[in-house]
């Protein structure tokens, strides 16, 4: 039989390397063939060997350096990987741009800017993000995270008086509306202390202050318990007072002790803010530049915590210098660390602890203006109570002699004259001005309150149009050039021996992270006009 004819032989095609990467329209021009390949990780076209020499291998051939990545099981074996191109890869934006972003992303990034504007904007967007990082940082340092706010919750939680140790029989302080006692328990092999608030009769906050969140101004709670109090503790005016014995060895008589609701607090408190103004008498007369800055840095504190419960939908109880607490920050700032260590020339943390009026105790009213004007403040949250609030306290804190019917004489334009003894004593009355104002629908807000503050603060001041005309182009050059020289202040005292930011430098970052230029049209408007 005859042979079969033979089989075809199969001629075996070399495997087709990728097409040459061709130059992109941001390339077009760039005299580097080899430029686009950055992005890959491929290195230009080099040959330890000469041309044509044994060993070298054409720069389309060339494999790549790079990570590979692996086959997805819609791509079969047969089928070419396709990579993205320059123009499809997404660039960073300047947010996530750091000292340490590689080249080849910043060099992605620096191909689409096409004019100095448009670096400019990348370098204005960094310093913002790094304001808003450098804020956060600073927060976390004066409230800790919230990690530790939750592990201190989880470790108090069904603990009463016997898993804490009583520091001191007295308060280290009182409130309008509660006694603070200084205790401490086991926490992460140490003893942390904290304030045990014991609130007065007539007095109960808890219901709405275990649903506010975490905010720098306002009090933060991490256990509750109800129990009899400890035979040691003093309650200033009380009647058992007299009768308790001193010695800490008298065993505990908790039968005559009274059952009261205690709250754990993760901040202790030195002082009210009414004990502030009452002991500052002689700082505001001898240094009253520093005095007044420090009653912008407080008030500043509390519009900030009010907008804070106003979203929470929430109003404070009774707004006043003797419920307003003040503690200590936990390291002196940058601002104050060539100042003498007294406590009235330290700035300190101002937190918002009261949240309901006394029930069922109001005293008549003199004339139907105070009924009008007290009932305002009685509904929280009353938007009215609280400019008028505010008002109020910029005349205490400045030791101006004001109550409630002085206050009312507002209405025919009788305000208390504010001395100028400082360059924010003239701010300070235009703005107790505008939050009482005659007119409802004149009054400054919260929010615009706290604006003003800050202006007042770190500018822009009115000289700064003494040359040149008020404009929004001017304002925003402004904003910028500020920004700038706030990052490099902050980046000089780092090195040296200032100290690490603290609560003046957090606000004044938050500040300068948020600001705009039409903001700081409207409220120079308001202030120097």
């Amino acid at each position: 039989d005859p042979l079969p004819p033979p089989l075809p032989k199969k001629h075996l095609q070399r495997a087709e390397s990728l097409p040459e990467q061709g130059p992109s329209r941001h390339d077009r021009g760039d005299p580097t063939p080899w430029a686009s390949s950055i992005l890959y990780s491929i290195p230009p076209p080099h040959s330890p060997h000469p041309e044509g020499a044994p060993g070298s291998i054409p720069p389309r051939d060339r494999p790549s350096w790079g990570p590979k990545k692996p086959l997805t099981k819609s791509q079969s074996l047969g089928e070419p990987v396709a990579r993205s191109s320059p123009q499809k890869a997404p660039s960073p934006s300047p947010a996530e741009l750091t000292f340490g972003t590689a080249d080849g992303e910043l060099g992605q990034l620096l191909q689409l800017l096409e004019s100095p504007a448009g670096v400019c904007g990348v370098v204005l967007g960094c310093q913002v993000a790094t304001l808003a990082r450098l804020s956060a940082r600073i927060q976390e340092k004066l409230l800790g995270s919230e990690e530790r706010q939750q592990l201190l919750e989880a470790e108090l939680a069904g603990k009463s008086w016997a898993a804490l140790s009583v520091l001191d029989r007295e308060p280290c302080c009182e409130s309008g509306d509660a006694w603070y006692f200084r205790v401490s328990f086991a926490f992460e092999q140490s003893q942390l202390v904290c304030a045990a608030k014991v609130p007065k009769p007539c007095f109960s906050s808890l219901g709405v202050q275990t649903s506010l969140g975490s905010h720098c101004s306002i009090q933060r709670l991490i256990g509750r318990f109800t129990d009899r109090l400890p035979w040691e503790l003093v309650l200033p005016g009380s009647p058992g007072e007299q009768s308790r014995s001193p010695s800490r060895e008298e065993p505990p008589r908790l039968a005559t002790c009274p059952v009261l609701q205690v709250l754990i607090s993760p901040e202790v408190p030195y002082q009210t803010l009414a004990g502030f103004v009452k002991g500052s008498h002689g700082l505001h007369r001898t240094s009253p530049g520093h005095y007044e800055r420090l009653a912008c840095l407080l008030l500043l504190q509390v519009c900030m915590g009010l907008e804070h419960l106003r979203v929470q939908n929430v109003g404070q109880g009774d707004l006043c210098p003797e419920n307003l607490l003040l503690v200590k920050c936990p390291c002196p700032t940058q601002s104050q660390q060539g100042q003498e260590a007294s406590p009235g020339l330290s700035l300190p943390r101002l937190l918002i602890g009261s949240f309901f009026k006394v029930k069922d105790k109001r005293r008549p009213y003199s004339t139907s203006q105070e009924q009008d004007w007290t009932e305002g403040l009685a509904a929280p949250p009353s938007p009215v109570a609280d400019e008028l609030n505010v008002g109020m306290l910029i005349y205490k804190i400045l030791h101006v002699d004001i109550s409630l019917e002085n206050a009312l004489g507002f209405r025919s334009n009788r305000l208390p004259e504010i001395p100028s003894l400082s360059i924010y004593s003239t701010g300070l009355k235009r703005l107790a001005t505008l939050l009482l104002h005659r007119d409802p629908c004149k009054r400054v807000t919260i929010e615009q309150a706290r604006s003003i503050l800050q202006v007042l603060l770190w500018g822009p001041r009115q000289e700064l149009f003494a040359r040149s005309k008020k404009t929004l182009a001017l304002l925003r050059s402004w904003v910028e050039v500020k920004r700038a020289l706030l990052l490099l202040k902050l980046a000089e005292n780092s090195v040296g021996a200032v100290g690490s930011p603290g609560l003046e430098e957090w606000l004044c970052c938050q500040y300068f992270e948020e600001v705009t230029e039409h903001t700081l049209y409207q409220v120079t408007q308001a202030l120097y006009t």
